[in-house]
């Protein structure tokens, strides 16, 4: 009869996220981290070896989106550590809710002394402070389990975002008497709008004519569009949402001005409200058209992260939740009797959202855009009404932010933060998560940041359709420069033959013209594991009209 190996401190984290409902685990082993990976495999919890640490937290995130769960992501100490933070920064900008559990130098080494330890960094936990709500880092094992459970209930907690918890070398691996961890209970902090604040919005609503609302990411990790919904209709308000928030409010809805925060038709009805309702948005740089976006009436803002309000307009500053604010208006209105008065200059809203929807397509008919147009459609038509999908900083996605109907499924995109490599990975840690197949969007320079992953995607055979659009180099950079400059610098790429370098991996792969992608997109969704599209072809933005 074999002996029992001594439990340690890494067992310890294994057990805490256990008892927590933790799944699923993202990362790559490292020196100061073993005893957290040995550890691991005296347990039920699945590992996704990644190849880069920054991929393995988009991994980990996109398993968060997919699933609403909290992402796992085990680090090891400074370079792996520090190559997670431009993935780590997507999580935070757009509010992901993940625990990240990061080794660390023994501590002898922590403090202000410089003992040449492989890995040492002064301070690595002020390395996370830029991109994670809260960072700590454990002295003493008995101290892990408290130190996750607090992390987790943090992760979860409006504004969700990820949460960094160091533990030592020697703390994990020294050994441990107390035993097990049974259970683990990590619940959010509620914040409930405040009356006195929800009362006077309710005023304003019941005196306005022209109401609208922006809906923004809050309101889909809220998990709030009945809520949204059912507010929209009472009000009799067109609904904008941001492309964070797309698919927060239903897309052919003739309220629904979709997600089109690009254009100043849409932008103009926005000013005109005299109240508008911005929930679970900033209106930050895209959504407000480029800080163009000036309401001439009152607005109401509403979200959880107190930093973002009136942050880029006046506004009634509401803290709380979007599904919590939405269920106190529409119980309000509900109890008053609350009927819309709405009137858009002799107009109903209806009448004044299909005339503005009408503007954005004659002005885009007015450009030379049938093959960007064509080819979206295209992919739209392929991908079914269910499916995530997951977006690179790409053209297509930089279109899609704007037209992508997002029907029963999810739409995801890197842009709370605007870095790039987030697709593929993300795609992966979403596909396991769902045990759905999803589909991925990346540039030929967004996806060399993730061509690594291909090893991932094949090692746990992720249902992830790739399709990368390979226009020879940063295309939207091109476009920006050329047209303030009139000429492209450090734009242009070598990239690799995409098909063969997926073939080597052993991953199916095809080329296809721009007019084959829905053809080829519909069978390579209807496929086994991982496989590769490579469409190579100069995509056009339309043109800006913030400007």
């Amino acid at each position: 009869m074999s002996e029992q190996p001594q439990r340690n401190g890494g067992d310890l984290v294994i057990e805490t996220l256990t008892a927590l409902g933790a799944k699923t685990v993202f990362g790559i082993p490292g020196q100061h981290a073993l005893g957290l990976f040995d550890a691991l495999s005296r347990s039920s919890l699945e590992f996704i070896s990644s190849r880069v640490e920054n991929n393995s937290a988009f991994a980990a995130d996109g398993y968060s989106r997919a699933t609403g769960e909290v992402g796992v992501l085990f680090l090891s100490t400074g370079p792996g550590a520090l190559t997670s933070l431009a993935g780590l920064q997507e999580a935070y900008a757009t509010g992901v809710p993940m625990v990240v559990v990061a080794s660390q130098i023994p501590l002898d080494g922590l403090g202000a002394r410089r003992k040449g330890m492989l890995h040492q960094l002064d301070d690595q936990k002020a390395s996370a402070a830029n991109v994670t709500k809260f960072q700590q880092t454990v002295h003493h094992a008995s101290g892990i389990p408290s130190a996750i459970q607090d992390a987790w209930a943090r992760a979860i907690t409006v504004p969700m975002g990820p949460v960094w918890v160091e533990v030592p070398q020697d703390v994990l691996l020294a050994p441990v008497m107390v035993p097990p961890v049974q259970d683990a209970l990590a619940e959010a902090y509620e914040h409930p709008p405040r009356e006195e604040l929800i009362g006077e919005a309710m005023r304003w609503l019941a005196e306005a004519k022209r109401p609208a609302i922006i809906a923004g990411g809050g309101v889909r990790r809220a998990g709030a569009k009945a809520e949204l919904l059912a507010v929209a209709e009472k009000l009799q308000a067109p609904v904008l949402c941001s492309p964070g928030g797309n698919g927060a409010f239903p897309w052919e809805h003739e309220l629904s001005l979709q997600s089109w925060v690009e254009d100043r038709y849409v932008s103009e009805v926005m000013e005109d409200a005299d109240v508008l309702v911005v929930i679970g948005s900033s209106l930050g740089e895209v959504t407000s058209n480029y800080f163009t976006l000036e309401p001439r009436g009152k607005m109401i803002q509403i979200d959880a992260e107190p930093r973002v309000l009136e942050s880029n307009t006046p506004a009634l500053g509401i803290r709380a939740d979007a599904r919590e604010a939405l269920k106190f208006l529409d119980g309000e209105m509900r109890k008053t009797g609350f009927t819309a008065q709405s009137s858009w200059h002799g107009n109903t809203p209806q009448q004044v959202v299909a005339e503005t929807l009408e503007k954005v397509q004659a002005r885009l008919d007015a450009q030379d855009l049938g093959k960007e147009r064509k080819f979206m459609a295209d992919i739209r038509a392929a991908v079914p009404a269910g499916m995530q999908t997951f977006w690179d900083m790409t053209i297509a996605a930089y279109w899609g932010w704007s037209c992508w109907d997002a029907k029963d499924g999810e739409f995801h995109s890197a842009q709370g933060a605007g870095g790039l490599g987030f697709g593929f990975p993300a795609a992966i840690g979403g596909a396991i998560g769902s045990k759905q197949r999803v589909l991925a969007v990346s540039g030929d320079g967004s996806s060399m940041y993730s061509i690594a992953e291909l090893a991932t995607a094949k090692q746990h055979h992720a249902p992830v359709t790739w399709l990368i659009v390979d226009d020879g180099g940063y295309g939207i950079l091109r476009e920006y420069m050329e047209g303030a400059f009139g000429k492209a610098t450090a734009t242009e790429l070598a990239r690799p033959d995409f098909v063969a370098l997926a073939q080597s991996f052993g991953i199916p792969a095809r080329a296809v013209e721009p007019e084959g992608i829905g053809a080829a997109l519909a069978e390579a969704l209807e496929a086994d594991g991982p496989n590769v599209i490579v469409v190579r072809t100069l995509l056009k933005m339309f043109a800006p009209t913030h400007l």
